[in-house]
């Protein structure tokens, strides 16, 4: 199991940098978002890729099967992946989501190819603004399952 950073696009979404208190509340705003719009928010917690210091976002999931979730790395349609995906590519043996109060340590693993593509459409079918996402950017936006780890 593996992340693997894909190429990066030319052109997306412009992410503005904005203070630390508004990106907070534009985040709880994108997370009510996606509740509404079917998605299971989960708390996502990585290590830094260059800092090696925690970091937690809250992130759309969506169940498949019993322990087993996939997130999408959209960044609402931008040419850059979200910090969060690189993270998970640097420490992939440092990655929990916290979920209806229990926090889980998983695994990612990037979806390619045609399993991508196809957990990408039944996700679009749930939640269409990941597919309005992919017509903003480039490039492929990637999609990652995440395993609870057995105990």
């Amino acid at each position: 199991m593996a992340v693997e950073i894909t190429p990066k696009g030319t052109h997306g979404v412009k992410m503005r940098q904005l203070p630390r208190p508004f990106m907070k509340i534009i985040l709880k705003f994108v997370t009510l978002i996606l509740r509404l719009r079917g998605a299971k928010v989960v708390t996502l917690t990585t290590v830094g890729a260059r800092s090696g210091r925690t970091h937690t976002t809250d992130v759309g999931a969506f169940p498949e099967g019993e322990n087993r979730w996939l997130i999408v790395a959209s960044y609402a349609g931008a040419a850059n992946h979200p910090a969060w995906f690189y993270n998970m590519a640097r420490n992939p043996d440092k990655v929990w989501i916290k979920i209806d109060g229990r926090k889980l340590k998983v695994l990612p693993e990037s979806l390619k190819g045609q399993e991508r593509e196809a957990k990408f459409e039944e996700i679009v079918a749930v939640s269409p603004s990941f597919g309005e996402y992919q017509t903003k950017t480039d490039r492929e936006i990637p999609v990652v399952r995440l395993t609870a780890e057995s105990r």
